[in-house]
């Protein structure tokens, strides 16, 4: 799917909302757990109950490894039987030598026909340009994350410019007050750097919902990027503020949510209850079209 085909999806339907398809084998409901094929009827009947509200689907796809190969073929399942007009990505996190991740790029973009996958960039260049050499598909990059963890690395303050960018940094300063004019956050590096090795109509980049209010200055880094923004709903992030400072002229956002929807009913109408939440997140993100 190319970046217009992504854009009118969004339009059409007034909505930016990414489903997580984390599923969870223990949580799903218990009259499904005797299925022959129980996640892959789990995932059927969500995505059957939610397709016109959203525009895309992200299959997490640890919850799937897990299981080993009765996992890897729901996984397949799931992928394929999702509709060609709804965008489709592998959380896989990969990254690897440039060989490597060319092995992951050919599993998750030919044999599995993935739209995106995200991508851990800290080996480099050459760990992520595999990805993005093929056309049509998307390379979704770790940026800022919402788990507690970002600050151990992603939020370290690095000496010396990865560009020349004096007056965007200028700017940082004064938002986070405590950053010189020779200091950013290691993500703000990783941001700067990635964006050059690919275009905004083949790279995404994650930025955690929890980190809401970063997404302004974020914006002047990465303006024309689409994010994948995880962390609304049981993580707790903030839908308004999110499209608030995270918006750009092509709405430019993804926000995922997965347990809140997913899992939202345990009874056999789990489906209905997890469509109830996703009109929800449609509902609030209609209201924010107007303001873009």
């Amino acid at each position: 799917m190319n970046r217009l085909q992504l854009i009118q999806q969004i339009e059409q339907k007034r909505s930016y909302l990414c489903v997580g398809l984390d599923t969870d084998i223990t949580k799903i409901p218990k009259h499904l757990r005797s299925h022959p094929n129980a996640v892959f009827e789990f995932n059927k009947q969500i995505i059957d109950a939610t397709k016109d509200l959203c525009v895309t689907y992200k299959i997490n796809t640890a919850f799937y490894e897990a299981l080993g190969l009765k996992g890897w073929e729901a996984l397949e399942q799931t992928v394929n039987y999702i509709p060609k007009d709804i965008f489709t990505i592998a959380d896989a996190k990969r990254g690897d030598i440039g060989n490597t991740s060319a092995q992951y790029a050919k599993a998750f973009f030919e044999t599995l026909n993935f739209d995106a996958i995200t991508v851990a960039p800290y080996m480099g260049e050459d760990s992520v340009k595999p990805f993005l050499e093929y056309d049509n598909k998307w390379t979704i990059v770790l940026g800022l994350t919402s788990n507690a963890g970002s600050k151990d690395f992603e939020q370290l303050n690095v000496v010396g410019q990865a560009t020349n960018n004096h007056e965007s940094n200028a700017a940082n300063s004064a938002i986070v007050g405590r950053l010189t004019n020779n200091e950013e956050f290691l993500y703000e590096r990783v941001l700067r750097k990635v964006s050059e090795w690919g275009t905004p109509n083949n790279l995404m980049f994650v930025i955690g919902a929890t980190k809401a209010k970063d997404l302004e200055h974020i914006r002047k880094i990465i303006p024309e990027h689409f994010l994948l923004v995880p962390g609304v709903g049981t993580q707790g992030g903030s839908l308004e503020d999110v499209s608030k400072y995270g918006m750009n002229k092509d709405r430019g956002l993804l926000v995922n949510a997965s347990r809140a929807i997913i899992f939202a009913g345990e009874n056999e109408n789990f489906a209905e209850e997890a469509r109830k939440v996703a009109q929800e997140y449609q509902k609030e993100m209609s209201k924010y079209f107007t303001k873009a």
